[in-house]
């Protein structure tokens, strides 16, 4: 889910199966509107005990997003059936249905051995969750993102978007740090995500150290599941220049090219 990279195959068939009782009716329409950037989800199911009142708030987006609801019963106490309801239907559509990917909407560390058995059998999974999604379920999906990190466009604008405030003044500017540093000290600080720019730049470098932004992109993402909205940042060109540990520069062609500012041998500018 990344917008450096050219959607793919927007024919392709997604089956988009909801934990209702871990993810927002809220966030459906951006759901379904990212989706749209890699194909059609044709299989909309959501899962859930629907007599519960928490998931009141679903009923209205069941309608208007063609949502079929699948009716969970809790059996036991403290055991939660929707979790196995999914999976099942997970795997017959697997070998039934046969969708080109899937995509499972919880915060439920539970489902990762269900998307590491989808994509052994060669199909993407695309995730989406809370930042309180474990770990190991993050890493399992093709890629991942936060709703948090979806804007709503039906939603008034951000604050980043609204009108500027009158400007502060200047002794009062200058006692506090810049957000743009504050943003580029996280991100070098996270050493596993810097970990993984650097191995994408390496694999994808040329012989002159510059690898195609695109190119880089897609080998960090082959990676781990990286979306760099989880990030606070728009795309991978961002995330890159973000850190502070690469250089960006447009090539002659008009294409971005970035590189690690370790490779002192790397050329002045890319060539290509």
């Amino acid at each position: 889910m990344e917008n450096d990279e050219k959607p793919r195959g927007l024919n392709r068939r997604i089956a988009l199966l909801i934990d209702a009782d871990n993810v927002s009716h809220a966030k459906i329409a951006v759901m379904l509107a990212e989706l749209s950037k890699y194909g059609t989800a044709n299989i909309r199911r959501a899962y859930g005990d629907w007599a519960k009142p928490a998931l009141k708030g679903w009923t209205d987006k069941l309608h208007d997003f063609a949502i079929r609801p699948i009716q969970q019963f809790s059996y036991s106490t403290g055991k939660n059936a929707t979790d196995i309801a999914l999976v099942i239907d997970a795997m017959e559509l697997l070998y039934t249905q046969k969708p080109d990917a899937f995509c499972i909407a919880s915060s439920d560390g539970d489902f990762t051995p269900l998307v590491m058995q989808l994509k052994a059998n060669g199909h993407e999974v695309y995730g989406f969750g809370e930042r309180k999604t474990p770990a190991p379920f993050v890493n399992a999906c093709t890629t991942f993102l936060y709703l948090d990190s979806l804007e709503d466009p039906s939603q008034p604008a951000s604050q980043s978007e609204a009108p500027e405030a009158p400007a502060a003044p200047k002794a009062k500017a200058k006692s506090k740090p810049s957000a743009g540093k504050a943003t580029e000290k996280t991100l070098a600080q996270n050493t596993k995500l810097v970990t993984i720019l650097r191995g994408a730049v390496e694999a994808s470098a040329r012989e002159d150290g510059w690898a195609l932004m695109s190119a880089a992109g897609s080998a960090a993402k082959r990676q781990a599941p990286i979306d760099p909205r989880n990030y606070g940042v728009k795309n991978f060109t961002a995330l890159f220049t973000g850190t502070g540990l690469f250089e960006i520069l447009k090539g002659e062609n008009g294409q971005s090219y970035v590189a690690d500012k370790r490779n002192k041998d790397r050329a002045p500018r890319p060539g290509g």
